[in-house]
């Protein structure tokens, strides 16, 4: 498995184990927006399996920082989501080349990915999806206690039936992406807030054609709440990007 600088000076202890702020020390330099929420969460997908003192705390081995390093570099340079990388992972254990690597540039633009991201919701929208919450979490690869905090913060909303929709699935996945990089529900609060306030503003187009006595006028209003649905999320990744190019590099 290819190893890093820094997995080579840990290497280089011998069968020192590590705390873990200490292997988030060593993986900062190659990977700053780790975290150790994010280390644990790692571990709680069975991706490192860290030793345990009898008093619970973790230490982790080499092999363990080479593999959260191995992890984290397929996330950042080749955007493969956590089960690929398991799959890498067994592969590499059974002495077996891993799968070919996507090229890094093939990853498309903001705005490819917010049009993707839309088709994928209405997708799954349209044809009625429905999940339990363990289907959800496995879905989006995370944690009970994730999906707990997702909750809290409002951003993951189960429906009456205590069960996700497409729509719901969707964010749950974005959010636990963003988590991965080491962005918690908290930092999100102000995501949510924005979008409320473009809820707000397409209903109040769209609210005086719902209210319409004639039925294709109020099929018109869902038509406009789509399309400027649409429209808003892919102007907020346009302004992103754009924000991003005019920073100084």
């Amino acid at each position: 498995m290819p190893a890093t600088r820094r997995a080579a000076e840990v290497r280089g202890r011998g069968d020192e184990l590590l705390s873990i702020g200490a292997v988030l020390a060593f993986l900062r330099d190659d990977f700053p927006e780790v975290t150790i929420s994010k280390i644990r969460f790692l571990e709680a997908e069975g991706l490192v399996d860290p030793q345990r003192t009898p008093s619970g705390y973790r230490k982790f081995s080499a092999g363990d920082v080479e593999r959260l390093a191995y992890v984290l570099r397929m996330q950042r340079d080749h955007y493969l989501p956590l089960r690929v990388i398991r799959e890498h992972l067994d592969a590499i254990e059974r002495g077996e080349a891993p799968p070919a690597l996507p090229a890094p540039e093939a990853r498309p633009g903001p705005l490819e990915e917010a049009d993707r991201e839309l088709v994928a919701a209405a997708g799954n929208a349209a044809a009625g999806v429905r999940l339990g919450r363990a289907e959800l979490l496995a879905a989006a690869e995370a944690g009970e206690t994730e999906l707990g905090e997702w909750e809290a913060y409002g951003l993951v909303v189960p429906g009456p039936d205590g069960g996700y929709d497409g729509e719901t699935l969707q964010i749950a996945r974005l959010v636990a992406e963003l988590g991965r990089y080491g962005l918690e529900p908290r930092h999100l609060r102000a995501m949510k807030a924005a979008a409320e306030r473009e809820v707000a503003l397409v209903d109040q187009v769209v609210a005086p054609l719902r209210r319409h006595r004639n039925p294709q006028t109020r099929a018109h209003a869902e038509t406009t709440a789509r399309d400027l649905a649409t429209l808003s999320v892919r102007l907020h990744a346009a302004m992103v990007q754009a924000g991003l190019r005019a920073r100084p590099s």
